[in-house]
């Protein structure tokens, strides 16, 4: 199978796993709520299940990378597509965030095997840009379902048509041959003088990213489109899931012209403005600035702070650094949850403080490092 096959197969899973499976709940949020099938509150709980799951599904791989397989990679699909059928026959916040902890647990899988079958293929011209692009082709796509069928369909007929959609978009990455990753992987040895201190701070920062991403992740579609409208809130998450498409690619360019470390500064800093715009306004010319931003940054940070680590003399960076990522996922809907009534203003106010923070841990990882 050529690289650039395995790229789009890739590509087709993350978008099938992340963008669908995992971030589909954000534009149904506000649909269910409405229905009032699910409180504010319950949403948060709900999605933390969510993130729980793929944490724990994570570490699980991580610790046993031999169960990462063609065979479990294709039956985690079918239990993804399977979760989101259920959810149409549940109705209660016990049954939602069992599915959505199960549905977290596939994705977790299903990512883990595409990316690692990208590295794998990277010498015969798999690109990684292409495979996570289509994180972002998800989460429009999932915008685009809710569009068109929402005013038209109920919430329990939008879930049946997302397992549809997993389903349709999970199909090529059957093609994909699935091996365990390596157990190791050489550090640069020329970057001894690099403080440990760097290390903490990054590692601190990303987990603020974390924790405060994910808050709008979850809430943005809600806070926007809730109340009736079924309209405003899917556009602003496709524009999510537009602007998600090429930002690595964008991010990587920036880097190359400034340095990883300042680019890293103005993402966090981009996204805590995104963070900020619905705690201040509902103005949908700001709502889609927002999602602009966001989409724009949340997948560049990543990219960003994987690359900053990698030039550092710490081992298992990237499995720490996922660790300590998805802690904050599921912290950020359990920490604003309280401050959830029937405005979502604090819950963005919470995430901007808690970005700020970030962007400026950010630039205390610049400072520690010196330019090689």
């Amino acid at each position: 199978m050529s690289g650039r096959r395995v790229s789009f197969a890739a590509a087709a899973g993350l978008a099938a796993a992340m963008g669908v499976g995992r971030f589909v709940f954000t534009p149904l949020l506000p649909i269910m709520v409405d229905a009032a099938e699910v409180t504010p509150s319950s949403g948060a709980v709900i999605a933390t299940a969510n993130y729980a799951g793929y944490l724990v599904g994570a570490i699980a791989l991580s610790v046993r990378p031999s169960i990462n397989t063609t065979l479990s990679f294709r039956l985690w699909t079918v239990v993804l597509v399977a979760s989101e059928l259920a959810m149409a026959a549940a109705h209660s916040t016990i049954a939602f965030s069992a599915l959505r902890f199960v549905a977290g647990l596939a994705s977790a899988a299903i990512f883990i095997a595409c990316a690692s079958t990208v590295t794998e293929h990277r010498a015969a011209g798999a690109s990684p840009g292409i495979a996570f692009g289509g994180v972002g082709a998800g989460i429009a796509a999932s915008g685009i379902l809710t569009l068109v069928l929402g005013p038209h369909l109920s919430w329990q007929a939008l879930w049946v048509c997302s397992a549809l959609l997993t389903a349709i978009l999970i199909a090529p990455a059957w093609t994909l041959q699935v091996h365990s990753e390596a157990a190791t992987r050489a550090v640069p040895g020329d970057i001894d003088r690099r403080p440990p201190a760097a290390w903490r701070t990054l590692l601190f920062a990303y987990f603020l990213e974390g924790l405060g991403y994910i808050v709008v992740g979850t809430f943005l579609v809600a806070a926007v489109g809730g109340h009736g409208s079924t309209t405003v809130g899917p556009v602003v998450w496709i524009v999510v899931g537009l602007a998600a498409i090429p930002a690595t690619v964008l991010w990587q360019a920036i880097a190359r012209r400034a340095t990883l470390r300042s680019a890293l500064v103005a993402a966090f800093a981009l996204q805590s403005i995104a963070a900020v715009l619905p705690a201040l306004t509902a103005n949908p010319v700001a709502s889609v600035l927002s999602a602009l931003l966001f989409g724009g940054t949340f997948m560049g940070i990543t990219m960003l702070t994987m690359a900053i680590a990698q030039t550092l003399p710490v081992g298992r960076s990237a499995a720490t650094l996922t660790a300590v990522y998805g802690l904050g996922q599921v912290l950020g809907p359990l920490v604003v949850a309280p401050a959830i009534g029937d405005s979502y203003s604090i819950a963005f106010a919470i995430a901007t403080a808690v970005l700020i923070l970030g962007t400026a841990g950010a630039v205390r990882v610049s400072q520690s490092i010196t330019p090689r």
